[in-house]
């Protein structure tokens, strides 16, 4: 079975290619790209696709390797043996199966993400380099190995926050995702707000393109930013006009869902400023 995209999924041709390619591979898919240009969206579209179970696993500056494996919750043990509970004398009722042993565990093959892999530690990514390499790992507590039932595959997300070890990008397919081109972003758009005027999105989308491409600009927004402010739009029921009256000498109507810090809303400020008195 190849991914081809999905109706709520616009996959751009290279993109397909590289899914599918680390699936025949059965290595991890590692995807970098902007904020908001749909990498964690894609593993839920994938296992969608593919009839799989998701297995997400999201990572944070706290995150360590050994969370993905298991737990042992030592302490509960103790209160446990304090309270004279039975269950104390077998240790593996206080093993706690992390997700990586979920997707190992799974009855059926199952895509497993590892979101913002570049958040947590950098010697995270080398930590795991045994157990994806050989789809198993120990578990010291109970002495038992525990083995991959069927290989996941496996999309892990990087928003390049920090470089990755080459050790662990040696063993991946690696793809970057790009800001949509025109023609890729009206298609999203076209899944996302099917009922939307052309000219209007023409408008909207070049106003857009034009915000992305101001120079001194500290925050481009995303894809997913465009569809919201294309929410807004027709919540508000603007029209093409509303656009362009806006946009001429002033902030972009309804900014706040494109520019998310106050430099850049004090950029565009500054540039409405020296608009007006240009003329």
């Amino acid at each position: 079975m190849k991914f081809e995209g999905t109706d709520a999924y616009v996959a751009t041709g290279d993109l397909t290619v590289a899914v599918n390619a680390a699936v025949t591979l059965e290595r991890p898919l590692l995807v970098k790209g902007e904020p908001g240009t749909g990498k964690t969206e894609l593993a839920r579209q994938v296992a969608q696709a593919m009839g799989m179970e998701l297995i997400e696993w999201h990572i944070k500056s706290t995150t360590r390797a050994a969370q993905g494996l298991y737990e042992y919750d030592a302490v509960s043990r103790l209160r446990d043996s304090q309270l004279g509970d039975a269950r104390v004398h077998d240790v593996a009722n206080y093993i706690r199966r992390g997700k990586l042993w979920e997707a190992f565990a799974a009855e059926e093959r199952a895509v497993l993400l590892i979101d913002e892999i570049d958040k947590a530690d950098i010697e995270f990514p080398n930590d795991l380099l045994q157990e994806l390499d050989r789809m198993e790992f120990h578990v010291y507590e109970t002495g038992e190995t525990v083995r991959a039932r069927h290989r996941p595959v496996i999309i892990i997300t990087s928003n390049n926050e920090k470089e990755l070890p080459d050790a662990f990008l040696r063993r991946c397919f690696f793809h970057y995702i790009r800001f949509p081109e025109a023609e890729t972003l009206r298609r999203i758009v076209g899944v996302h707000h099917p009922g939307i005027k052309q000219e209007l999105l023409a408008t909207a989308l070049t106003q857009f393109y034009e915000i992305r491409d101001t120079p001194g600009l500290r925050k481009k927004p995303s894809t997913s930013e465009v569809l919201d402010w294309l929410k807004l739009i027709l919540a508000e029921d603007l029209t093409p006009e509303d656009l362009r009256r806006e946009g001429a000498d002033a902030l972009p109507r309804l900014h706040g869902a494109l520019l998310k810090n106050e430099q850049d809303v004090h950029l565009f400020e500054r540039l409405a400023f020296m608009a007006r008195r240009g003329r």
